[in-house]
């Protein structure tokens, strides 16, 4: 069942729902959720059932301000507070050390938990519900500190960015509160703060010149540091895949398979900045943006379509090597790897 999330009635039905150990579908500035209470081992039960994932691949908790850090971190190093202060509410995902005892199931046992404040409106009027005081009324149970909340769709598969994504995905019985599309469009930065130095464990909106500038220190990369790498979401090697098969290519690669299949392509869709020739009718053509912004608020939406088309491949002109684009790659790069 799909609410509008601008309706404090659906608000408020949406929060004693998560109070009461159920799911929700939830939208984000980055993609919609999938959220339950993520103090409640039972409740994060049903959302590694529900999207087919494996229990020991954790999932972020989302937090209505910064105060919601105390209830589930042992410790915020100072560079981390920086970014904190910085960036949220934002797409960024910081990983702290993780209080004993806290939202064990939904960091997959580690002693870790990833967090972030998301931006979205209506995510941050859910939240700031769940959270609130009992009241008397019946708000379904009691107050609920953060939400664990990985995208809101089956393991592995392309992110949805609107509600009625999440409910061909999931279905129709699903509570989910209507954001709208999701002005990021792919899933938050994650930077691993539990080793003295930030980690950049998966690109995302905020890039690495803006981490540094924010507080002071440049991030490295996971392979820079790879012992006692925390596990992470969307970090495994094949993720956000549509059903059809996934190809990167340059423009020129693009344009010779192009014409050799002249007028036979078929059952094909091409995402490319650059501007191509083909006889056949019946290839898929979408024209990928220019900047990278644009392109990451619209690319698991495009995915979804050709999908939708039925298509059997798809074929993406490799993005940028600038560090703007850096996201785009990361998300097309498992993509292909599926």
């Amino acid at each position: 069942m799909i609410l509008d999330g601008k309706d404090p009635s659906a608000i408020a039905a949406a929060a004693r729902a998560v109070r009461s150990g159920a799911l929700l579908g939830l939208p984000t500035e980055t993609v919609y959720g999938l959220a339950a209470d993520a103090s409640s081992d039972a409740a994060v039960a049903q959302i590694f059932a529900a999207k087919g994932r494996p229990s020991d691949h954790p999932l972020i908790v989302h937090v209505a301000n910064a105060q919601g850090i105390a209830h589930f971190a042992s410790e915020v190093p100072g560079f981390a507070q920086k970014l904190v202060d910085a960036f949220w509410p934002g797409p960024l995902t910081l990983i702290l050390p993780r209080l004993p005892g806290v939202a064990t199931a939904a960091t997959g046992g580690q002693d870790s938990v990833g967090l972030r404040c998301p931006a979205h409106p209506v995510a941050h009027a859910l939240l700031e519900a769940c959270a609130a005081p009992i009241d008397g009324t019946d708000q379904g149970g009691p107050p609920v500190w953060g939400v664990a909340a990985p995208s809101a769709n089956r393991f592995g598969r392309v992110s949805p960015t609107t509600a009625q994504h999440v409910q061909d995905e999931l279905g129709a019985d699903l509570l989910v509160l209507d954001g709208g599309p999701c002005g990021v469009g792919i899933e938050s930065t994650i930077v691993d703060c539990t080793r003295g130095v930030p980690v950049l464990l998966r690109p995302g909106a905020i890039t690495r010149a803006q981490i540094a500038a924010a507080c002071g220190i440049a991030p490295l990369s996971k392979e820079d540091l790879p012992a006692l790498t925390p596990r992470a979401s969307g970090t495994l090697e094949a993720h956000y895949a549509p059903t059809a098969k996934v190809r990167l290519m340059d423009a020129k690669a693009l344009q010779t398979s192009l014409d050799l299949l002249g007028a036979d392509a078929a059952h094909i869709a091409v995402y490319a900045r650059s501007a191509l020739r083909s006889h056949s009718s019946r290839l898929v053509l979408r024209r990928m943006p220019d900047d990278a912004t644009a392109t990451a608020q619209q690319l698991f939406a495009v995915l979804r379509g050709f999908d939708d088309e039925g298509v059997k491949l798809i074929w993406i002109e490799t993005p940028p090597a600038s560090p703007d684009w850096e996201g785009v790659r990361d998300r097309l790069q498992r993509a292909a790897a599926a």
